[in-house]
């Protein structure tokens, strides 16, 4: 069972929002997930992303990879953790 760390939609129409989540690939993007490690919100001029960098830390450790999207997140605000 792969580990990814990714982006699990929420909101209403047209006014998306984002929870970072650590979840198995084979679960639905929406669906079941292991722990919920952070929030993006994309709306506002400037984009909010918060990560619980100690928690993203530990999960890369244990092996979990992250998608492309939450990659770029993670290198675009800075956060040092990321492989």
């Amino acid at each position: 069972m792969a580990i990814r760390i990714r982006l699990a939609r929420r909101g209403r129409t047209k006014r998306p929002f984002y929870k970072i989540v650590v979840a198995s690939s084979e679960a639905p993007r929406d669906g079941r997930f292991i722990e919920s490690i952070g929030s993006y919100n994309p709306l506002p001029e400037q984009a909010e992303v918060n990560i619980k960098t100690e928690r993203l830390e530990y999960w890369l450790q244990q092996g979990a990879k992250p998608t492309d999207t939450v990659r770029s997140l993670i290198r675009k605000f800075g956060v040092h953790a990321a492989s």
